[in-house]
């Protein structure tokens, strides 16, 4: 994934959920988030809700409410937890409900819920306290669904952000990324999420579900999505600055626009029936 998203930042995803400072960059313009971003497939969104026992939703990392304004579209009663205060405030004021914690602070005083879902937020919550966090709040036959994007531009557009983003930020450990990567490493991890549930022993075996889709962009289009990207949202307005001049350049000579191929991945497993957590697992 070129251009170094939410689910793609420098540390081993093993620590990402200790990286707070990355984790809450995205906040910084959060108006821009929310309009860039793309939503989620129709059909992710459908399977989600015909496969929960009921409609009430639990939005882990809501970010601008992205997702869980799909899911009230989809009839849901939705709950965000989101640490950003800034990216909170803008979800609240587009009609959703949010508490601003992180997942694994969060205090669900006797609630529980049909489904608790995870969009493009997952990397941020510790893998092991995370799980056992869902399966405490889940009710019995509830699914957990965590899920985000993959996609690659053109490689007329990735190799120019790659060099710009070398030249202007040389000592960045996004460096050791090549351009583009197969969508086998990402289709790993999500294989990783699903073995951290597993243990946890509180869900059936968990599926493995892909969404293939596309998306056109213009160069503007492209342009105001990637300053909400990992890569960008910690640097100075004069390096982003640079980094857009060289990939707009890009996208000009391919005719002012391209088409991008999306893959959305989800991990996703039902509640157990008869609870095994204890408070202590956490």
């Amino acid at each position: 994934m070129t251009t170094l998203p939410r689910e793609q930042p420098a540390p081993s995803p093993a620590e990402l959920h200790h990286a707070r400072p990355m984790a809450e960059s995205f906040g910084a313009d959060a108006q821009r988030y929310d309009q860039a971003r793309p939503g989620y497939p129709d059909a992710l969104v459908a399977r989600i809700v015909a496969g929960s026992p009921g409609p009430d939703v639990l939005d882990v990392g809501c970010g601008t409410g992205i997702a869980a304004r799909q899911f009230q579209a989809a009839s849901c009663a939705v709950l965000g937890v989101e640490p950003d205060a800034r990216m909170a405030d803008l979800a609240r004021a587009r009609g959703l409900r949010v508490e601003v914690a992180t997942f694994e602070g969060w205090e669900p005083a006797g609630r529980t819920f049909d489904a608790v879902i995870a969009a493009q937020s997952w990397h941020w919550v510790d893998p092991v306290a995370g799980v056992l966090k869902a399966a405490r709040v889940l009710r019995p036959d509830g699914r957990l669904a965590i899920f985000g994007h993959v996609f690659e531009p053109p490689i007329e557009v990735a190799e120019p952000f790659a060099a710009a983003y070398r030249r202007v930020v040389p000592d960045s450990p996004f460096n050791n990324l090549p351009a583009r990567r197969p969508l086998d490493m990402y289709q790993a991890g999500y294989a990783k999420i699903a073995d951290k549930i597993r243990e946890t022993e509180q869900f059936h075996d968990p599926e493995q579900w892909r969404f293939d889709w596309e998306q056109p962009y213009t160069r503007d289009q492209w342009l105001a999505l990637l300053p909400t990207t990992g890569g960008l949202t910690h640097l100075p307005p004069d390096k982003t600055a640079d980094i857009l001049n060289a990939v707009g350049t890009a996208i000009d000579t391919l005719g002012g626009r391209f088409t991008m191929q999306y893959t959305t991945l989800a991990t996703t497993a039902v509640r157990t029936g008869t609870s095994r957590y204890h408070p202590k697992d956490t």
